[in-house]
């Protein structure tokens, strides 16, 4: 189960490091426009997300699985 949580974590890390550098909360501070995400950028957004559920899905399985 560790070694799933470290695969998991190392991907979570790539696809946020993929994605666009200003697409965070500063973006709408600094006066850009919003461009919604379209291709590829989006697919890497919802991965994204799936590996952020999963990545706490299995934290929370190992804690209880090790009582």
């Amino acid at each position: 189960m560790a070694i799933l949580h470290i695969i998991i974590t190392i991907i979570l890390v790539v696809l946020i490091l993929l994605q666009e550098q200003g697409a965070g909360l500063s973006s709408s501070i600094g006066g850009e426009f919003y461009a919604t995400r379209r291709g590829l950028e989006k697919k890497v957004f919802y991965l994204t997300i799936v590996f952020a559920f999963l990545f706490i899905l299995v934290g929370v399985l190992r804690v209880i699985l090790k009582k």
